[in-house]
């Protein structure tokens, strides 16, 4: 046989999806902050673990669950993207060999209970509007901040068309000048650096954002999935001057009117078959002009790879 060479391509190691539930309890009316937490680090030093099996270099991952869970109390969780801020600071900062990593984390929402008419201090409900992403890229000396959504399902009755595009032989899809337009948004946003430096209000602006992208979808008398795709992230970049771009993943969820006619019955745009598979996928990134790209920011996150 033939002798091979091989090489250690990229690689990152760490503890995922540490479910971190922080309740503030500082008076009688308590706050919660539910977050879904994971670290991945990087570094040159690291490839002994894999090439060799030596730990002396390795963070052991149950380390970086545990300071997950201790800095949840000892500092606090301000809003998602500070709190991996300060894990990817304290990664980098405590071991001289750790390079950088990536930091996710997903933030569940919940609402206060309404007793007789008024909010309860201490219990609560899951909110089921979407679920917040935030990420921090720690690569090459720089520190890379997202924000984002996930499963912001949304579905609009009307105004929408789709038509104009090119017929071949195997086309068979009607065009249509109303139909139901739904989606499942995963959208992210890249925060410019000097306004990650300047100190954002990241609960402030995720509120924001999302109901600029609710608004922009409702109101935008949509041609194509495409075209709602970019109004959104425009409308984004507009609201506020600290996003440098918008990345969105849209599956099309599909309404087809059902044929009634075998009982008699007219079908004007009344009943439809909501189908899961197989689905359109939309992806598209719109960008504030003159804004420095970053490819390094979007490195291994999922559905923007």
């Amino acid at each position: 046989m033939t002798e091979v060479s091989v090489s250690l391509g990229a690689n990152k190691y760490g503890k995922a999806e540490n479910r971190v539930v922080r309740i503030v309890r500082d008076t009688a009316r308590h706050e919660i902050i539910d977050l879904n937490v994971s670290s991945q680090l990087r570094g040159a030093a690291l490839a002994s673990a894999y090439l060799t099996g030596d730990n002396a270099m390795v963070v052991a991952t149950d380390t970086q669950k545990n300071t997950v869970f201790a800095f949840a109390k000892e500092h606090g969780i301000r809003s998602p993207e500070d709190f991996l801020l300060s894990l990817a600071e304290h990664f980098t900062s405590s071991f001289e060999w750790i390079e950088g990593g990536l930091f996710q984390a997903e933030q569940y929402a919940w609402e206060r209970i309404v007793v007789d008419g008024a909010p309860h201090d201490h219990s609560f409900v899951r909110q089921g509007q979407g679920t917040r992403l935030a990420t921090v890229q720690s690569i090459d000396g720089a520190m890379h901040v997202t924000g984002g959504v996930k499963d912001l399902t949304v579905l609009k009755s009307t105004g929408s068309e789709f038509a104009g595009f090119p017929r071949d032989r195997y086309t068979t899809l009607v065009e249509t000048d109303d139909r139901i337009m739904a989606t499942s948004v995963t959208g992210r946003w890249r925060f410019l650096p000097e306004a990650v430096a300047a100190g954002i209000d990241y609960n402030a602006l995720y509120a924001e954002v999302t109901e600029v992208l609710l608004a922009t979808f409702a109101s935008v008398h949509s041609l194509a999935l495409q075209q709602t795709l970019f109004e959104m992230g425009k409308a984004a970049i507009e609201a506020r001057p600290e996003i440098a771009e918008v990345r969105f993943a849209m599956p099309n969820k599909h309404h087809f009117v059902v044929d009634l006619s075998a009982f008699g019955l007219e079908n004007q745009n009344e009943v439809f078959f909501a189908a899961d598979r197989p689905y359109g996928l939309i992806e598209g990134t719109v960008t504030r002009d003159g804004a420095a790209p970053a490819p390094a920011a979007w490195l291994d996150l999922p559905a923007f790879v």
